[in-house]
């Protein structure tokens, strides 16, 4: 998976749902790339709490996860 950084003014994030998320399912989470960060929310409880990993850290999960 690779993460696009946003444009603009810092303050409007895109976020990108997965692709293995469904409406149906409980597996529901999307993305949200800045130059030095990318947040991870629950797509069914967006104003909840949100993980945040620097871009390395997330290249590496994203790496290792991909071969699992």
């Amino acid at each position: 998976m690779s993460i696009k950084t946003t444009a603009g003014d810092g303050h409007t994030l895109k976020w990108i749902k997965s692709s293995h998320s469904t409406n149906e399912g409980p597996e529901c989470v999307e993305v949200a790339a800045t130059p030095n960060t990318v947040l991870v929310r629950d797509s069914k409880n967006t104003a909840g709490p949100r993980l945040a990993f620097a871009p390395g850290a997330w290249d590496t999960f994203v790496a290792h996860t991909a071969n699992h």
